[in-house]
């Protein structure tokens, strides 16, 4: 089946991403921890460069997550991929029917998603998880970019503070209608966009987050729940 403009779109995006040396501080941490590497994967080659979205050039779900995780998407190369936090992404989209894999080892491990496409504030892994201010500015453009690319998006689930805030920028520069008050962040809120999408937030699943209960496998599997909700509502 040919590729379609989307998914042609997607693939130049994805390009610009990884060319990307717009933040130094950010190019030198991730080549330093691809070049140290941790123990349990010492004879691994770390991707080390930044990474881009990942998913269905189709999709009506996009999530937009924080950040790569330095030994997670930073070592293989793929959002999510390789990290505690894509056991609960990858384990709920698979019971959610949106996987055909319940996990995300590598980037050549033959996951493909259905309607669903994997973004973030950040493409590349910053020191303590923390992105500075102009290293997210440097970064959004390539969410905006991803976001005029997938235009059968119906619901945006963001991840996290940063990935909340990331996504409603990106709508600014794209020139996109915002509501008259901005919604404010919090776990399982979701508002309609003039354009007629929801935006949908999420607690992040960090090990921070689901080590300490801040969120639960419930609290995660009711986000989706909520997520098809207001698809269906479309």
């Amino acid at each position: 089946m040919p590729r379609s403009r989307h998914a042609h779109a997607l693939d130049r995006i994805a390009l610009d991403v990884i060319a990307c040396e717009r933040c130094p501080r950010l190019r030198e941490y991730c080549r330093e921890v691809a070049r140290v590497k941790r123990a349990a994967y010492r004879n691994e080659t770390y991707w080390g460069k930044p990474v881009p979205g990942f998913g269905d050039p189709r999709a009506w779900l996009l999530i937009v997550g924080l950040a790569p995780g330095a030994h997670g998407a930073n070592r293989t190369g793929r959002m999510f991929t390789g990290d505690k936090s894509g056991e609960w992404l990858y384990g709920e989209l698979h019971r959610q029917g949106l996987a055909n894999r319940p996990d995300s080892l590598r980037a050549n491990d033959g996951l493909k998603l259905d309607g669903v496409y994997i973004s973030a504030a950040a493409r590349c892994a910053p020191p303590d998880n923390k992105p500075l201010p102009v290293e997210l500015d440097h970064c959004r453009e390539y969410l905006a970019r991803e976001m005029e690319a997938l235009d059968r998006v119906k619901v945006v689930l963001a991840l996290g503070r940063i990935g909340f805030e990331a996504y409603w920028k990106a709508r600014r520069e794209l020139g996109r209608a915002v509501a008259a008050s901005k919604p404010q962040f919090g776990h399982g809120s979701f508002s309609l966009m003039p354009e007629g999408s929801y935006l949908l937030a999420s607690y992040h699943p960090s090990q921070q987050n689901t080590s300490t209960g801040k969120l639960t496998p419930a609290m995660w599997r009711s986000v989706f729940t909520t997520a098809r909700t207001l698809r269906d509502r479309l």
